[in-house]
């Protein structure tokens, strides 16, 4: 019995179907049948009820995929343990990074991790929307705090980000400029939705103070926050690094320089309930040691 078919398994349990796991995986739909099929004759037994546009796991479907998670994670734990770390390491990975600042430099770690291990094929997803690790096949991803659910994820603290309020000088010189935090409900404010559904409406102000506002606008992209911010439709939030070049231009103003801004954090997070493959652990060590040593590294944290 292979591993590499336990794990093909694994992929159609996860999508619900076998069309969807087929194209996740790049592999013709034909192929991926026939893999099952032996896997099940392997087994004797029937994993799954085959329907027209689905698959549901039948009673020892469910059992075998419970017990084969295990047993693949303590597998692959066992490998990590044994392999030397020069040893070259082969796989796919799809890593999935919210559209923060640090886009670039998290770009160039992973296209110097793939320079270190040349056997590695990489498949980077750039967006902010909710997406299911899981179903999705992805490996890891680059997330902002309250953009991922804690309970279902591992969690690594990699990046601080101070977030500042920025207006237009226009929009400024419309409706005058905030001085004191309660002057912000008087204000049109660039909302902003996370990938989780939730809108950032209720926006930390200083250390300990957060604030209730309000605004007819709401993005969930930092270029349309800020080209939004710079026609004057209102106050933002934005990243410090995203917006300096704007601030030193005159293009944007920011707001209330006096108090200490709201300090974002961004995570490298994984799925808790699937196991981790060897490229992604050695991914993930070579990210958490070179992140830190970045031109950023004053906004960085590395735990």
């Amino acid at each position: 019995m292979k591993t590499e078919d336990i794990t093909l398994f694994h992929r159609i349990v996860e999508t619900g179907s076998l069309v969807e796991a087929a194209d996740m995986l790049n592999l013709p739909k034909s192929t991926l049948s026939r893999r099952l099929q032996q896997l099940e004759d392997e087994l004797k037994v029937k994993l799954f009820h085959r329907q027209s546009r689905s698959m549901t796991l039948t009673a020892s479907g469910s059992h075998f995929y419970d017990k084969s998670l295990q047993i693949m994670t303590s597998l692959q734990q066992a490998v990590a343990e044994l392999t030397d770390k020069q040893t070259d390491i082969d796989g796919h990975l799809r890593i999935l990074i919210f559209p923060i600042p640090e886009l670039i430099y998290i770009t160039e770690a992973i296209l110097s991790f793939m320079d270190i291990n040349p056997s590695i094929t990489v498949e980077v997803i750039v967006s902010a929307e909710p997406q299911d690790m899981i179903r999705n096949n992805i490996d890891l991803a680059f997330m902002l705090e309250d953009s991922f659910n804690e309970n279902d994820m591992v969690a690594r603290h990699i990046i601080d980000e101070p977030v500042i309020f920025l207006a237009s000088p226009a929009y400024l010189a419309k409706a005058g400029r905030p001085i004191k935090a309660g002057e912000l409900s008087e204000h049109n404010l660039i909302l902003f939705r996370y990938p989780n559904g939730k809108i950032f409406n209720e926006v930390p102000f200083g250390i300990n103070e957060t604030l209730k506002v309000t605004g007819n606008f709401c993005v969930n992209n930092l270029e349309v926050c800020l080209a939004a911010t710079l026609s004057g439709r209102g106050i933002s939030m934005m990243p410090l690094t995203y917006c300096q070049q704007y601030i030193e231009r005159g293009q944007v103003v920011r707001l209330f320089e006096d108090v200490p801004p709201y300090v974002g954090k961004c995570f490298l997070v994984y799925p808790s309930r699937r196991y981790i493959s060897l490229a992604s652990q050695r991914f993930i060590d070579y990210v958490m040691k070179s992140i830190e040593s970045r031109p950023y590294e004053r906004y960085c944290q590395v735990e």
